[in-house]
């Protein structure tokens, strides 16, 4: 396991046969830029790569879990021309490649908006502090979901998805643990870590082997191999969505605080 200093944007602390896998950007209410995105696929790959380890859990530091995104730093990228793509020792922590062959837990606490929220769903097991704000706010300002598109519609059922993906709105942990997506809340933040640690706990206990084969057949029967497709078809619209007029405004608007007015180009 690389050795990632508190000071990083991706902290991991190893504790005995789990790991904790921190987003360390809380002054950017934790958004996503390229450098954690690689970082957290190269803590992802580390991890499963990682005999001793039988799970991980994925937090944020600070008052959020991430706010996804950061759409300046990812925009610079697509502009320049320069390929966004994992290499060699990275697992995407998206999901949309390769899956880890090991369980994943992850907690939810603040703002939990667009990647962050995607992240969250990638796991195979979801809490959240009851003070869990959700949103999938793309379509409001312009741009479209990297991911929830693809995956959320399953586990939820179409409308349940479609009523805060094409709208922006945001919901609650209440919401989210109706519909299936968290299998737990807690009260605070530090409650949400500590049953994180505990059930990641509880999966370190169990045989390895069998906890691999249970994630692998599991998979095939929600049947992830279809995905490829649609995900390449939204990163094309994704990338391509940078460069529209209504992105442009759709940022412009976000900065001044106001509803953006889009004409679809």
């Amino acid at each position: 396991m690389r050795n990632l200093s508190s000071d990083t944007k991706i902290t991991v602390e190893r504790r005995e046969q789990i790991v904790l896998i921190g987003i360390n950007r809380p002054r950017v209410f934790n958004r996503i830029d390229p450098e954690t995105f690689y970082g957290l696929a190269s803590a992802y790959f580390d991890f499963d790569n990682d005999s001793t380890l039988r799970a991980a859990v994925l937090f944020g530091h600070g008052e959020n879990f991430s706010r996804g995104n950061d759409v300046e730093a990812f925009s610079a990228l697509a502009k320049s021309g320069k390929a966004f793509t994992l290499g060699e020792g990275q697992i995407d922590p998206l999901g949309r490649a390769q899956k880890l062959s090991k369980p994943l837990v992850a907690v939810a606490h603040g703002d939990t908006w667009n990647m962050g929220h995607e992240l969250h769903l990638n796991a195979d097991i979801r809490v959240a502090s009851v003070d869990v704000r959700y949103r999938q706010t793309e379509n409001a300002y312009g741009r479209v979901p990297g991911v929830a598109p693809v995956r959320w519609p399953r586990e939820v059922g179409w409308a349940n998805a479609m009523r805060y993906l094409l709208t922006g709105d945001p919901w609650d942990a209440e919401t989210a643990f109706r519909m299936g997506v968290v299998q737990e809340v807690a009260p605070n933040k530090a409650a949400a870590l500590e049953v994180a640690i505990g059930v990641a706990n509880r999966i370190a206990a169990c045989g390895p082997l069998g906890i691999k084969a249970t994630l692998k057949v599991a998979r095939l029967g929600v049947n992830d191999s279809a995905d490829a497709a649609a995900f390449a078809n939204l990163e094309a619209e994704y990338v391509s969505l940078f460069k529209s007029e209504d992105f442009s405004e759709g940022r412009k608007a976000e900065a001044e605080n106001r509803p953006p007015v889009f004409h679809g180009r």
